[in-house]
């Protein structure tokens, strides 16, 4: 089960990858100077998050289970269980926080630094696929995985289960990690990071990690991936 659901996290995952390598870095680093060719910065950039990928749905399939978080949809798809019965109840909560998030992220990109408001080079196909799957498999699936296990081995190691207090701790440390993972995109976009781009990246980008960690404690991965795909989504077609 464990191996299956590495390879089918992997499998959800790597379309995101490749996106992101060959969709849009080329835009975000066209005319910039850099030290090697598109192309070799390009396959280095996939090899390098296929790795992390890796990783992360390797930890996530060994460790969620045992701090009770789930991947319901993924679960029941390897395991040939119905897939419909394991994604209707994350479809509400997936969609109402998308919205919340795509509604919070377009009132705060009203105070946006002037560097940050022009419109990032970002095809949609990349953003579903990268920001809504696999960064949801990176951070919460792998990342927020992981720390809530740490921490529950190291604080709380004799309770059966990890406390509430746990897998809030690893939902805000997750959504920080979210926010920071924004930062190079931001530099490569504006050129150099202030105080006011950083201060804004991490606020608008840790606040959604917030809710899509409390929803994949919740109401599983997939509503986490729900709610991201969302916002992309709204964001896209009804806001910019």
């Amino acid at each position: 089960m464990q191996k299956r659901l590495i390879a089918g996290g992997f499998a959800a995952g790597f379309p995101g990858v490749f996106a992101i390598a060959f969709l849009f870095l080329p835009p975000l680093l066209a005319g910039k100077p850099l030290p090697m060719p598109m192309w070799a910065v390009q396959m280095i950039a996939a090899l390098q998050s296929s790795i992390l990928l890796a990783i992360a749905v390797a930890v996530g399939a060994c460790l969620a289970p045992k701090v009770g978080l789930r991947a319901p949809l993924l679960s029941a798809l390897v395991s040939r269980a119905s897939p419909w019965q394991a994604l209707k109840p994350a479809l509400l909560p997936g969609v109402a926080g998308g919205l919340f998030g795509a509604v919070s992220i377009w009132l705060l990109s009203q105070a946006a630094p002037p560097q940050l408001q022009v419109k990032t080079p970002v095809p949609l196909i990349a953003r579903v696929l990268y920001g809504g799957i696999t960064e949801e498999l990176l951070l919460r699936w792998g990342f927020m995985t992981l720390v809530a296990w740490i921490l529950w081995r190291l604080l709380q190691k004799r309770a059966l289960t990890p406390p509430p207090a746990v897998i809030v701790a690893s939902i805000f440390l997750s959504a920080l990690l979210f926010g920071a993972g924004h930062l190079p995109a931001a530099a490569a976009l504006t050129g150099h990071l202030s105080s006011g781009i950083v201060a804004y990246v991490m606020i608008g980008n840790a606040a959604f990690g917030i809710v899509a960690g409390y929803l994949y404690w919740k109401a599983g991965l997939e509503a986490a991936i729900i709610a991201h795909v969302t916002t992309h989504l709204v964001l896209y077609f009804a806001i910019s």
